[in-house]
């Protein structure tokens, strides 16, 4: 597994019952979480005094309830990376703490090229990826399907000092737009993406990661570069094993361009058990050239 050790701005305070205790600056929230079926410790201390906490309803979805008026929103940083955090209505705060262990990688790759790379970000919700590719001297173009989130995005590159990077915000539909780059012939040396478990396009298109992920890497290798850099997949689906995104990447990738592939887990250290908290899978492809 590898760790996301390095933050100073985020902590996984502890975890139990379903739940997470986070503190995020100096906001301590505590929110729903799958896969954390141990106990809790002792629900006591911060787990009371929590700033902010989700409730999920048995019925589907849920609501915060908050111990004290906070900021609409605030921000943390990350090296020189900062970012807006925000609890939305879904239990989120904008950021996956757990990828900073990929931002990592992507920037000593991006810098270690020692050429100029240019960099497809594919889902990017609110631009984590994108503003580490950009910090570390990448042409990037950022591509979500909403809005509202390639507006976070914008505002976490500016956030960053990154208001006049070489990025482009794109809002559309992901598959559509890969199509299209093919037909423009654009290549990228570099592409990112987290895909959804489940999907629908814009004129019904059913999306599901099982059944449509190898064929859409296959589509993405048609716009890659002569000599591509790297591909990141991110995955939070259930049941999806790290083992079989390894043979994906492989099987569409390393059959057409050689290099290695690494796929595992990501996770982040919970800091009064001394446990691990996994938070999904990664697989990278890279070039050995």
């Amino acid at each position: 597994m590898r760790m996301a050790r390095d933050w100073k701005d985020y902590e996984l305070l502890d975890t139990g019952n379903g739940e997470k205790l986070e503190r995020w600056g100096d906001v301590i929230l505590r929110r729903p979480d799958p896969q954390i079926i141990w106990p809790i410790a002792s629900e006591s201390g911060a787990w009371k005094q929590a700033d902010g906490h989700y409730h999920r309803s048995s019925s589907g979805g849920g609501q915060w309830t908050f111990r004290k008026t906070l900021p609409e929103r605030w921000s943390i940083s990350y090296g020189p990376l900062r970012f807006h955090i925000k609890p939305t209505s879904f239990k989120h705060t904008g950021l996956f703490p757990e990828q900073a262990v990929n931002w990592s990688w992507m920037m000593d790759k991006i810098r270690s090229a020692n050429r100029p790379i240019s960099v497809l970000n594919l889902f990017a919700y609110t631009g984590g990826a994108t503003v580490a590719s950009a910090a570390a001297g990448a042409d990037v173009c950022h591509v979500d399907a909403s809005k509202g989130m390639v507006q976070w995005a914008k505002e976490n590159a500016q956030l960053s000092g990154l208001a006049d990077a070489s990025v482009r915000y794109i809002t559309d539909d992901v598959f559509k737009f890969v199509q299209r780059e093919q037909r423009r012939g654009r290549k990228y040396d570099a592409i990112i993406m987290d895909p959804p478990s489940y999907g629908r396009g814009p004129n019904g298109e059913m999306w599901k990661l099982e059944e449509n992920l190898f064929p859409f890497l296959q589509s993405c290798t048609e716009i890659l570069s002569d000599n591509p850099l790297f591909i990141l997949v991110n995955s939070y689906t259930t049941g999806l094993s790290p083992t079989v995104l390894n043979n994906l990447l492989d099987m569409a990738i390393g059959r057409k361009f050689g290099g290695k592939s690494d796929c595992g887990e990501i996770g982040l250290p919970i800091t009064k058990s001394g446990l691990t908290l996994p938070c999904g899978i990664y697989g990278r492809w890279e070039s050995d050239r």
